[in-house]
């Protein structure tokens, strides 16, 4: 018995690779009994007599996982989003910020089309990168040679793409593995909003690490979060609630709130509270979802 990762799932087959070899692999039939699903990315115990014929008999632990796209183990997030054509959304990139931080995934931020913009937008541009790097956010343009930079990020490390439809994902894809050829323009509508399953998910090496060679997903929604769970995903917040009168302030009616008090001053950004807030009904106004989730 041997143990490596999945690096590709087609048809019912995962492809683990092993010391530098990949071998073509079925899952055991009691995994479909336990409702068992391997990802792209889960590291595996498997069995095989040759390259092509083998089992993958037991799943490892698994630190974290995203449905969009389908990868576990994940290290790394780049968040690519454009500040026109479609314009710049704090919320919307919050979103994926607070998606990744829940799955203790580590975000970068990608802005591209500066070239497209007015200086009054290249202005705002600059304003949020220094906010969000100064909570600890890396944040890269596209037009100083940001990709490269993102590219020498991927050592050791798991990455997978997100951010809105349009954003330039592809274009940004293609930029560091020319040889995808992802349609640009095309692909992101085709796999925005959950009809991107249809396309298989395989990992690709690159610079000595692992890069999903898809653009991800464009949307999304807090389906498993707890209001509880949703203050702890924004870094600043985390920080000032030790200043907070309640231990378990949720930082909205309650008095004496450290957030509320930086907000006010603005050392907190006004942007990222109302969102914070906008995400918070949003939970708890989610309908009640019954667990039909693989382990």
């Amino acid at each position: 018995m041997w143990q490596g990762q999945i690096i590709k799932a087609l048809s019912g087959f995962y492809y683990i690779d092993y010391k530098g070899s990949i071998y073509q692999t079925r899952a055991r039939g009691n995994f479909r009994n336990r409702k068992i699903t391997p990802l792209v990315g889960d590291f595996v115990a498997f069995e095989s007599t040759n390259k092509t014929d083998g089992y993958v008999l037991e799943m490892l632990p698994r630190k974290n996982e995203l449905i969009r796209p389908a990868v576990a183990n994940i290290d790394l997030g780049v968040v690519v989003t454009s500040c026109v054509e479609p314009l710049f959304s704090f919320n919307l990139l919050d979103r994926f910020l607070v998606t990744l931080e829940s799955k203790k995934i580590k975000p970068v931020i990608y802005i591209t089309k500066l070239d497209l913009a007015s200086a009054e937008v290249i202005e705002k541009m600059e304003k949020m990168r220094s906010y969000y790097e100064k909570i600890g956010y890396p944040v890269y343009f596209s037009n100083e040679e940001g990709s490269e930079k993102i590219r020498r990020l991927f050592k050791n490390q798991l990455t997978v793409f997100m951010g809105q439809s349009g954003a330039g994902k592809s274009t940004l894809l293609n930029e560091i593995l020319p040889e995808l050829d992802l349609e640009v323009g095309v692909i992101s509508n085709a796999l925005g909003r959950g009809k991107h399953t249809t396309r298989h998910v395989e990992l690709l090496t690159i610079d000595g690490g692992l890069v999903a060679d898809t653009p991800g997903f464009s949307s999304i929604e807090f389906l498993e979060m707890s209001v509880e769970e949703l203050p702890k995903q924004f870094p600043e917040f985390v920080r000032a609630a030790e200043h907070c009168k309640f231990r378990e302030c949720q930082h909205r009616k309650e008095p004496k709130c450290q957030v509320k008090e930086e907000v006010s001053t603005g050392e907190i950004l006004a942007n990222r509270y109302d969102n914070y807030l906008q995400f918070y009904e949003e939970i708890s106004n989610r309908k009640p979802m019954y667990n039909k989730k693989n382990k």
